[in-house]
């Protein structure tokens, strides 16, 4: 260190960036986190002993920044830039395998050459901030080096590149405010004065104040409050289209609209307290280190991919979830009357796919090409789910997707990070005994119904509807123990939970695309409908689309795996429980019900490991994300198990059967 010190104090008058780069070298430690200061340390103790180090190496820094262009690096780094999210994730992925060439002009690229390893910025911000200011104290103290040629332009040219900084991201952000998406958003910004118009209108005096200031004239009349103060009302607009967004619907485009306004004027407001000529030496200066930090981290994530997805993709799934736990109200019984009308809608549903199930059976006989028969088998439990829905009847490994997103919003969690665990706990054993009966009810009608199909097959055609081989093979695909039939479940509880992100999806598209009205525009609606038929079909289709497109494409990714395992060669399928229950009732009636306890027990234990390996992946996935976009990182199972057997010991029917006097608090069960 001491050697790249005496360099610089040799040549005076480099601006070359090596020196600075051997010097971030030398600070860096073995260890990220370990004693991450004790290099900076060094390095103030070194320029505290010899003043002349201190001053040529302040002076290195003034020209080495003087020399180069400043302004990008003060309104690029760590924000998202104008390309979209799409472009600016295919870039960010081109650039890891790939990187950008560099132009030692700007002094963002030289950051490349300087901070040259991604673990820079972990060990720089685990840098102790006292040890960081203490540093910069010795180097602002500094004289001016004896026999160099004074500079007394390299901080006034940092002062004027900061103020271009914020002038560029003033105009950046009046021009956002006025994106399509963002005032149909929030119409009011053509209807009153739009803050995001005002601002810039303001930093425009403040602006030329400041650089009458630089130039010897007197400081401004007003310091940077004002203008935080409009920052303020911008953020409020953010605020409110982002509330709005949870009922009205978000697209990526606007959420990344929102994202990037946010960074901009979170920048802005970090550069007008730089500059504020009112402030104390000592405040500008802890202001310098955040923004400089802020930057150093900005710029190791400068072709990171998760930040990008996770600042984006958080709050579009909130929106999803949030819809999804809209309709997972109708999927949890508050009380008995609930609970039985659920059981009750549960049944129908059984008898509806004991009817699927027949028709899969049919459509695997007329031995189709494998594409058109996976079309046909699609097409068959889509509209089947769909049917369901539309009678508004419970298929039980539906609800864990959407009553994941509703105990997430359920959940109390003022700070983000702790939740209630007796509200999580109540809300679990509600889902628990809601799942319990929906089970029973899809089971308790779709193994009777589909027995009685497959005889009622034999009285009319005088054969089984299977072959015994078939039925046969039926057994062995739900035995738990012979067959992969417990990994297959899993697989289908994936499929479940991706049902439940479509479905939020699309209510989400259904709100922000206003869907009723634009059914309502179809003119040969009208003219079958007529007026009144027309504008009920647009209301139903919008409150309803989610739900529809979430099992039509339920029904395609259920034959969707099987098909991929067949194109790969891999043993790839789902298992369903209440499906895998009709073929089990094909099979009984296929053998003329002689059939071995052994056989029985493991069908049946079969069937109880698939409906739980449905119901606990989809549930984890959904509660997972669901936690995940409302920004709450769940550590509390202890205590939620520890919550959870209390209630078991207080009242253990209480997690099959609601007590009678539970409030009534949502609507019915669908």
């Amino acid at each position: 260190m001491l050697d790249i010190l005496e360099h610089i104090s040799a040549h005076p008058d480099e601006t070359a960036i090596e020196p600075l780069a051997r010097l971030a070298a030398a600070l860096r430690p073995a260890h990220p986190r370990r004693d991450p200061g004790q290099g900076v340390r060094l390095l103030t103790q070194l320029l505290l002993e010899q003043s002349r180090h201190a001053a040529t190496l302040r002076h290195y820094l003034l020209r080495a920044m003087a020399s180069r262009r400043q302004t990008s690096l003060y309104t690029d780094i760590g924000i998202l830039p104008s390309d979209g999210f799409f472009t600016e994730l295919f870039r960010r992925l081109s650039y890891r395998m790939l990187p950008p060439a560099l132009d030692d002009i700007y002094l963002i690229d030289c950051l490349d050459r300087i901070l040259s390893r991604r673990t820079d910025r972990l060990w720089i911000a685990a840098v102790p901030r006292e040890d960081w200011l203490a540093l910069y104290r010795v180097l602002a103290a500094a004289p001016q080096p004896a026999g160099v040629q004074a500079q007394p332009d390299g901080a006034n040219l940092t002062r004027h590149e900061l103020l271009e900084a914020v002038h560029t991201l003033s105009c950046r952000i009046s021009a956002m405010g006025l994106e399509p998406a963002l005032l149909r958003a929030h119409p009011e910004l053509e209807e009153f004065e739009s803050p995001f118009l005002v601002q810039n209108a303001e930093v425009h005096v403040y602006l030329e104040a400041m650089r009458a200031h630089l130039a010897g004239g007197p400081p401004p009349a007003e310091d940077a409050s004002h203008l935080l103060v409009m920052l303020d009302q911008c953020n409020e607009v953010i605020a409110t289209i982002r509330r709005n967004a949870l009922k009205t619907g978000t697209t990526v485009a606007l959420t990344y609209l929102l994202v990037r306004i946010s960074q901009s004027m979170d920048r802005l407001a970090k550069l007008l307290a730089l500059i504020d000529g009112d402030a104390s030496p000592e405040r500008q200066a802890r202001a310098g280190l955040a923004l400089a930090l802020e930057l150093v981290d900005g710029h190791g994530q400068r072709y990171a991919v998760r930040p990008l997805v996770a600042a984006n993709i958080d709050l579009l799934a909130r929106n999803v979830t949030e819809n999804a736990s809209r309709t997972g109200e109708h999927y949890i019984a508050e009380n008995r009357g609930e609970y039985l009308l659920m059981l009750r809608s549960a049944a129908c549903a059984g008898v509806i796919i004991g009817f699927m199930a027949l028709i899969k059976v049919l459509l695997g006989k007329l031995h189709a090409p494998p594409l058109v028969e996976t079309l046909l088998f699609g097409l068959n439990y889509a509209f089947g789910f769909m049917l369901i829905h539309v009678l508004h009847f419970t298929v039980a490994t539906k609800q864990p997707a959407m009553t994941a997103s509703r105990i997430a919003t359920g959940l109390q969690s003022p700070d983000g990070r702790t939740i209630d665990v007796d509200c999580l706990a109540e809300m679990v054993q509600k889902v628990l005994r809601t799942q319990f009966v929906a089970v029973v009810g899809n089971l308790l009608t779709a193994i009777p119904a589909a027995y009685l199909i497959a005889m009622a097959w034999v009285r009319l055609t005088g054969r089984h509807l299977v072959t015994p081989e078939k039925a046969a093979h039926m057994l062995h695909d739900i035995d738990p123990i012979a067959s992969l039939a417990v990994p297959h479940a899993a697989l289908a509880g994936v499929c479940l939970f991706l049902a439940g992100l479509i479905s939020g999806y699309y209510d989400n598209k259904a709100a922000y695309t206003r869907f009723a009205r634009r059914v309502e525009r179809l003119q040969w609606l009208r003219r079958l409908l007529g007026n009144a038929g027309r504008a009920r079909v647009a209301l139903y289709l919008e409150d309803n689309l989610g739900g529809l497109m979430g099992n039509f494409f339920f029904g395609f990714l259920l034959v969707a795996v099987a098909m991929a395992g067949y194109l790969l060669g891999l043993p790839l399928d789902v298992r369903h429980v209440t499906l895998s229950a009709t073929y089990f009732a094909f099979a009984a009636a296929a053998l003329d019900l002689q059939l071995s306890a052994e056989t029985v027990c493991r069908a049946l234990a079969g069937l109880g490991a698939i409906g739980a390996a449905n119901l606990l992946v989809s549930f984890s996935l959904a509660l997972f994300v669901a936690l995940r976009s409302r920004q709450a990182r769940f550590r509390q199972g202890l205590s939620l198990a520890k919550s959870l057997g209390a209630r078991a010991l207080r009242q253990p029917l209480a997690f099959i059967i609601p007590p009678s006097d539970q409030a009534v608090d949502a609507g019915p069960g669908r």
